[in-house]
């Protein structure tokens, strides 16, 4: 067994200068051990042992390690000890130093599921000195129902929890705790502690003499940095044996008030409405302090310290001192007074006590909000406008109001209402949203022969209903004066539109009735004037003074004009107001039908075969007219030509239809042209001759025309078959003037090349070179000395000597002449004749033209030479005069080389 020393004096004194004590201990209490055993039972107990001196209980806790089953527990003196099924021991009295018991206190633990027990000896021995060790023998035993023997287990070594202030000032290393085992009475052993705070980060805070066992630490500690350690005990011989279990020390650091309460926001914000009842929850401020809540340490207090603006009283708010709610004490909140309360909030630790607890500061803004407590208010009792009449969404005055709630909110904004001086809803008072006043408008035409002044009511109320217990002023209800203004108004048609019903066929000249309008300015005089404003068919006329509306042309009900039988017209009446008004009417005329239409075939065209199955045709009769003016009808054939009657014959089938027969059973393809007399139903009959063509084709086995060149003939009518005929006429004639043409030109070409042999053809020859100069060197010659040789600088000739690179060099280049200015720039006459007798001295140059130089082609050439031409100088035995018979075309050639040398 072991035996641990530690120093209980130490421990009971430095308790009693903490002056701490748990809850429910009369006096100090002192942790002794905390002992457990879970290492090599089947079943294990743990306990912590707490005596209070004096004190009412002995508390021993047991833990079950880690069984599944339920344990019960026995005390051995129920006298003194009670345990709970949780395997918590009471003290039933006091004990002090005089009344421990002498007789160990056994607790029995008994397992309910296989009935086995174990049994703990608990002997408290209270020490004599403060150096004498204190053994606390704990003798575990387990019990088996079966075999009901008691077997004695082996003692182990505990250290209870060890208690250290947190910023100590003492002298370091300070000894917490000595750890002895009792193996170090027959040989050396060697301590040590491993854990947080030991041998890990952070390390060097505890440290323990290897030979003594004295467990020290080394600095001050901070609670709210690490609040305990956990470090483990060992050991070993001097071979490094382990020669004991290791054991756990608990560190726990006692916190001390070292630090102030701090608020969560350093500024409140709170609101409450004004009017509100004393109680009234505003808000909530809440502080933390960072020192042990569990001790007065963390207990902190709030209270008021003062209180901005102190009106209409210096205590309108108070505050829980434990939770920081905040809450109305007194009446009086008016926003309009005071809109915003400042409150500095104190918090305090040590429960408060001014003289040991930290402090700590906030703000708290309250602002008061609004309630409608104020009506709104016109600034007059009168109020006065004037419009001019029959003008709507028009603005007549402006009501203004004052209200002293919050401005833009519910209690602000203002609601007008007309209570009374308009019956007829003729005017509005919507609210400006920006000003809060209130528009007058005029929703309705007002009549000023009617009503010429409007004297309204009008009450100002809020959007939100007024707090409880407050009542409208007089203040809240005016007046408004709206005078109306007379202004020309147009003339007016009575009816508009006006109907009248007349037969078709009114003849020009002939009156159909008054149309009229009336003036609403029966306090001006004034004249009308009346003019036509719409008359699509141009039938209507209308006197400028009276209105009297007479026909210029025979009205007709068949007109395209008339829709339904209904013609209409508009007029327009002007007066001779200032400014002139003009108002427009509507004259709607219901023309009734008579018999002035005859009836005609429909359809117009039809086809049929040359032997028909039936050879019946359906036909029927359309007029303009409406019944009985229209159907029914009667048909017959005409009798000319002879050969209708004797080859049709038509049948009545009813009131409107008829049918055609053929007499014979074959007809020749064709269009036959049939007269047919149709007679309408009216009072007046009416009878017209129509024509009903009738295309008669072969047809197949279907009842189909299949005769196309019949059915072509039958679909175009003689003009269009004439221009169709035209127009291939044209295109033949064209084609053919083309063909001549062509056979023209061709002639000509073959005619121009009898006259020159293709071969000795020079121009052809030169024609092939495709290009004007001779290369590089002649795109730098000035072409303008051709247009215009007079301008011609000197500078521009090209130099003597420089030639092409491959021009063959037989001569030395002769200097062609410069003309002199001349009075006539454009005549070259003479410039290109000097030019030809230098170019026919210039063996090197190409004949007929100094301007172009080509390239030589070297020795040996198959092609004929251009040399071989000559030139008037190196042949002039050559007769050229036969040039002038071969036209005007070498007329020109003949003279520069046939001529004299002049």
């Amino acid at each position: 067994p072991f035996a641990f020393l530690p120093f209980l004096f130490f421990s009971l004194f430095l308790l009693l200068s903490l002056s701490t004590a748990p809850s429910g201990c009369p006096s100090v209490c002192l942790s002794v051990y905390s002992l457990s055993f879970c290492r090599s039972l089947p079943g294990c107990l743990s306990f912590n042992l707490m005596f209070c001196f004096p004190s009412p209980s002995l508390t021993v806790k047991f833990v079950n390690c880690g069984r599944g089953g339920l344990v019960r527990f026995e005390c051995s003196n129920p006298f003194d000890f009670r345990i709970e099924a949780d395997g918590v021991v009471y003290a039933l009295r006091p004990l002090t130093l005089s009344t421990l018991p002498t007789v160990p206190l056994v607790i029995v633990a008994r397992d309910e599921t296989n009935q086995q027990q174990w049994q703990t000896q608990v002997r408290l021995t209270p020490p004599v000195g403060q150096d004498q060790q204190v053994h606390l023998k704990i003798a575990v035993q387990r019990h088996s129902s079966s075999i009901g023997q008691l077997k004695r287990m082996k003692r182990d070594w505990v250290i209870p929890p060890i208690n250290v202030p947190e910023n100590s000032r003492g002298e370091f290393p300070q000894d917490l705790v000595r750890i002895r085992s009792d193996n170090d009475k027959n040989r050396s052993l060697r301590y040590s502690v491993t854990g947080p705070g030991a041998d890990q980060p952070p390390t060097g805070i505890f440290i323990i003499h290897p030979i003594s066992g004295e467990l020290s630490v080394m600095k001050p500690l901070d609670r709210e940095h690490i609040s305990n350690f956990h470090l483990r005990a060992h050991a070993v011989d001097l071979n490094g044996n382990q020669v004991e279990s290791p054991i756990d020390i608990v560190i726990n650091v006692i916190d001390m008030n070292d630090n102030r309460p701090e608020f969560i926001h350093q500024i409140w914000n709170g609101s409450v409405p004004e009017g509100s009842k004393p109680g009234t929850f505003v808000m909530t401020v809440t502080s933390v302090d960072k020192d042990d809540p569990k001790t007065a340490n963390g207990m902190l207090r709030y209270k008021i310290g003062s209180q901005n603006p102190e009106s209409p009283t210096s205590n309108m708010f108070t505050i829980n001192n434990k939770t920081g709610d905040i809450i109305t004490v007194a009446a009086g909140l008016d926003r309009e007074k005071v809109p915003q309360y400042t409150l500095i909030i104190q918090a305090t630790d040590m429960e408060g006590n001014p003289m040991y607890g930290l402090s700590n500061t906030a703000t708290a803004v309250i602002r008061v909000t609004d309630i409608n407590d104020n009506p709104p208010e016109f600034t007059a009792e009168m109020f006065f406008g004037e419009v001019p009449e029959n003008r709507v969404n028009v603005i007549v005055a402006n009501l203004t109001v004052t209200d002293k709630d919050q401005p833009n909110t519910l209690a602000w904004k203002a609601v007008y209402k007309i209570t009374g001086g308009d019956p007829t809803g003729r005017f509005s008072v919507p609210t400006d949203p920006t000003t809060n006043e209130g528009l007058v408008t005029v929703v309705k035409p007002i009549d000023y022969e009617i009503s010429r002044t409007y004297m309204l009511t009008v009450v100002a109320v809020n959007e939100v209903s007024l707090a409880r217990g407050i009542h409208s002023p007089r203040q809240s209800t005016a007046t408004v004066s709206i005078r109306v203004i007379d202004v020309n108004e147009s003339p007016y048609f009575d009816p508009n539109p006006k109907l009248i019903k007349l037969e078709e066929g009114m003849l020009a000249e002939s009156t159909l009735t008054t149309f009229t309008a009336q003036d609403p300015d029966r306090f001006m005089q004034q004249s009308i004037r009346y003019t036509r404003l719409s008359d699509p068919a141009n039938w209507l006329r209308i006197d400028a003074n009276t209105g009297r509306i007479t026909t210029i042309a025979v009205l007709d009900r068949e007109s395209p004009y008339v829709k339904d039988n209904m013609y209409s017209a508009t007029f327009l009446a002007s007066d001779n107001g200032a400014p002139p008004a003009s108002g427009t009417g509507t004259l709607q005329i219901s023309l009734l039908d008579i018999n002035d239409n005859a009836p005609h075939v429909y359809p117009q065209e039809t086809e049929m075969c040359k032997k028909p199955e039936p050879n019946g045709i359906n036909i029927t009769a359309l007029d303009g007219d409406l019944n009985p003016n229209a159907g029914p009808f009667a048909f017959e054939l005409a009798n000319r030509p002879s050969d209708v009657r004797r080859n049709w014959t038509i049948t009545r089938l009813s009131g409107d239809y008829a049918q055609l027969n053929l007499k014979i059973g074959f007809l020749e393809s064709g269009i036959y042209e049939i007269p047919i007399i149709i007679t309408d139903s009216g009072n007046l009959p009416m009878s017209n001759t129509s024509y009903l063509r009738v295309k008669v084709c072969q047809c197949d086995h279907n009842g189909d025309c299949t005769d196309q060149q019949h059915i072509i003939a039958a679909g175009l009518g003689t003009g269009a078959i004439i221009a169709i005929l035209l127009c291939i006429i044209i295109l033949l004639i064209l084609v053919l003037l083309f063909v001549v043409w062509m056979k023209r030109r061709d002639k000509e070409r073959q005619a121009k090349q009898l006259l020159i042999d293709p071969e000795d053809d020079v121009r052809d020859n030169i024609l092939k070179y495709d290009e004007e100069g001779g290369g590089e060197e002649d795109q730098d010659y000035d072409l303008s000395q051709l247009q215009q040789p007079d301008t011609i600088e000197p500078d521009t000739i090209k130099p003597v000597g420089i030639r092409r690179m491959d021009e063959r060099p037989l001569h030395p280049e002769p200097q062609y002449p410069i003309r002199s200015a001349a009075p006539h720039p454009g005549d070259i006459g003479d410039f290109i004749n000097e030019g030809l007798k230098a170019a026919d001295n210039d063996p090197t140059a190409p004949p007929y033209d100094s301007l172009l130089v080509f390239d030589y082609e070297g020795s040996g050439s198959t092609a004929g030479s251009l040399s071989s031409l000559n030139s008037s100088s190196s042949g002039g035995d050559q007769d050229y005069d036969y040039l002038n018979d071969w036209g005007p075309r070498f007329r020109k050639l003949a003279d520069m080389y046939g001529g004299s040398d002049d």
